[in-house]
Parts: C-alpha cells; sequence; structure tokens
C-alpha cells in the first residue's frame, strides 16, 4: 500500500472551507456539473482526521449469479445524523446556501468512500435510487486525499468522455439531469496511489 503523500499546499495549513466560488460545465440532456478546486483548505489534516475516526465498514452486494466485495471501505450519515467532523458541518452549511435557491431543498446525507489504494474502485454508474430516477437532483463530492481520476459519461457509453482528477479537498457537484443521463465512474488504477476519501453528500431520497 502506497503512504499518504500530504499536498505542499495544506502543508502546515489549519482546515478551513471558504465560501463557494465554483466554475459551471453545461453537459447534454439538461446535465451539468460544478467544479472549485481546492475548495477546503488544509484539506489533508481533515483527511487524516476521517481516515482515523470514522467508523468504516467492508460491505459484500449482489452481482450477476455471486456475491462480491465492494471494493471500497464506507460509512453512511443519514438524515438528523452528525457529522464526523465541524469542517464537513461547514461544508455542508455552504452547500446549502449556495444551491438553495436553485434545489429548492438542502443536502441532508454524507456518504463517505475510502479508497485505500489503486485496486479500490467504483464502477459506471448514476446515482439513480430514489427520486434522482425520475427527476433532476444534485449530489456534491468533496475529495479529500491522493488524487484519483473522476469520468463522466453519457449514458450507456458513446460521445465524450469527461476525466477530472480529484483531491486534496476539490469540489464536483453534479446536477440537473446528470444522475439520468450520464454515468461517472472511479477506475482501477496500476499506478501507485495513496488513500483517496470522498465525501458525497445529496439530498432526501437520493442514493
Amino acid at each position: 500500500m502506497v503512504a499518504f503523500q500530504a499536498s505542499l499546499f495544506d502543508e502546515s495549513v489549519e482546515t478551513a472551507v471558504p465560501p463557494l466560488a465554483v466554475e459551471r460545465t453545461q453537459l447534454s440532456d439538461g446535465a451539468w456539473i460544478d467544479v472549485q478546486r481546492r475548495w477546503i483548505l488544509g484539506s489533508d489534516s481533515l483527511f487524516e482526521r476521517l481516515r482515523e475516526t470514522v467508523p468504516w465498514h467492508a460491505e459484500r452486494r449482489p452481482m450477476y449469479d455471486r456475491v462480491v466485495a465492494v471494493p471500497r471501505l464506507l460509512s453512511f450519515f443519514g438524515e438528523g445524523d452528525r457529522l464526523p467532523d465541524p469542517a464537513l458541518v461547514r461544508a455542508k452549511q455552504l452547500l446549502d446556501e449556495h444551491y438553495l435557491p436553485e434545489a429548492g431543498e438542502p443536502f441532508v446525507t454524507a456518504g463517505l468512500c475510502l479508497y485505500r489504494d489503486g485496486r479500490d474502485s467504483v464502477a459506471w454508474h448514476g446515482d439513480r435510487i430514489g427520486r434522482s430516477s425520475l427527476h433532476d437532483t444534485m449530489i456534491a463530492i468533496v475529495s479529500l486525499g491522493c488524487p484519483r481520476l473522476l469520468m463522466l459519461r453519457p449514458k450507456g457509453g458513446g460521445g465524450r468522455t469527461l476525466r477530472y482528477e480529484l483531491g486534496h479537498g476539490d469540489l464536483l457537484v453534479m446536477g440537473g439531469s446528470c444522475q439520468r443521463t450520464w454515468e461517472h465512474a472511479v477506475p482501477k488504477t496500476a499506478k501507485p496511489v495513496g488513500p483517496r476519501i470522498s465525501v458525497q453528500f445529496r439530498m432526501f431520497d437520493v442514493r
């Protein structure tokens, strides 16, 4: 396993979450993404705190004719649950303030994934469990730790594939029809990469 390497930008910086200044990219079929690089300052300290204190667990899920291990560790904080760090409380507050006028509702859950190395991944998918299978929604992803590639493509393949190296406090928000009309993935890699934590803020009845 490759050890975690802190960013030179985050060295000796206390964790802070400044106001949002996202840049939006319009996709096809009413989908869009917003990106803000290095949103969370001192994010490497937050990464270390979450890695050490969050109750991570492994899961197994049915796939085709067998049950397989999910290739990442997970933790979930539902509506009303206390988030595991004040920086995430602040991040959710700022996300709600920024997106509430557009979405008409706040973010209510936080799902955390720990990618331990390049063998951990998530396959092509859209978050279509619940209302997002029929209605527009938003999912905000905060990436902490070592950068990993997040890819997006139109549902079913074809068209252009977008690639974003996300880590060290980067923010990517998927909105509009993105969960229904596009797919996203974090592919496996043979390159030596350190651990990454993904924090996904979602709205009510979206998984």
